[in-house]
């Protein structure tokens, strides 16, 4: 009995760290990552930690030796977005929640703001963007530690992997490459319908050719006949 309460405690211990290790700020890639050198769809996901108050205020990090010069935001109901640049490098992007629209207090509620970044870096491998969370009691909580280093850190920051650059002059990823297909795939849809409206033009074309030399013989047999009866 006594084995079997310490296992107990112990598995507890381990799913009580896991869950609070779990709980903190990321950017998640949905779907192919990024290219170096490319433009990626970002998901920074943001979890609230707190059960007595909200997540008022999210900013994440870009440092400026990315040298990233865009950065567009996908409207998340009730929240407001900001970009910070200097000499036109994208330092941060800030979203602030709107009254009654803050992310809820308990650890099971969260948050995604997606956005779009570019072009990226070509000499880094991984992307730190630290990023700061604050609460509607004025506490901040900064995820601003470097996880490559090697270390667990308490507080780690964001992080985005990049693949090698294809080459191809595109090197979108993540949901923008959804989109790149998505706009290919209706760009071919309007071929396909553009060449069936020719070929449907073209084939009522015929048939209206060949209804009306069909009626002019039909008109030349009746002045005929009707000559002919005339004669007669």
């Amino acid at each position: 009995m006594r084995g079997a309460v310490v296992t107990a405690a112990a598995t507890t211990s381990l799913l009580l760290a896991g869950g609070l290790a779990s709980a903190h700020v990321t950017a998640n890639v949905y779907g192919d990552p990024p290219e170096q050198g490319g433009y990626g769809a970002v998901a920074l996901r943001v979890p609230n930690e707190e059960q007595e108050v909200g997540t008022t205020k999210v900013e994440v990090t870009l440092p400026a030796e990315y040298g990233i010069t865009t950065a567009r935001t996908k409207p998340v109901a009730g929240w407001t977005a900001e970009v910070s640049k200097d000499d036109d490098v994208v330092t941060a992007v800030t979203w602030t929640a709107e009254d009654g629209h803050e992310i809820a207090a308990g650890t099971a509620s969260y948050e995604e703001f997606e956005l779009v970044l570019g072009s990226l870096p070509e000499d880094v491998d991984t992307m730190v963007l630290p990023a700061a969370q604050t609460y509607s009691d004025g506490t901040v909580v900064n995820w601003d530690e470097d996880p490559t280093t090697g270390d667990e850190p308490e507080r780690p920051a964001p992080v985005v992997e990049l693949a090698a650059s294809s080459g191809d002059g595109h090197g979108h990823g993540g949901a923008g490459a959804a989109e790149e297909d998505t706009g290919s795939a209706d760009s071919a849809s309007d071929a396909d319908s553009g060449d069936s409206a020719d070929e449907t033009a073209r084939w009522l074309g015929g048939v209206g050719l060949a209804l009306g030399a069909l009626g002019f013989g039909l008109g030349v047999g009746a002045t005929l006949r009707a000559r002919k009866a005339g004669r007669s």
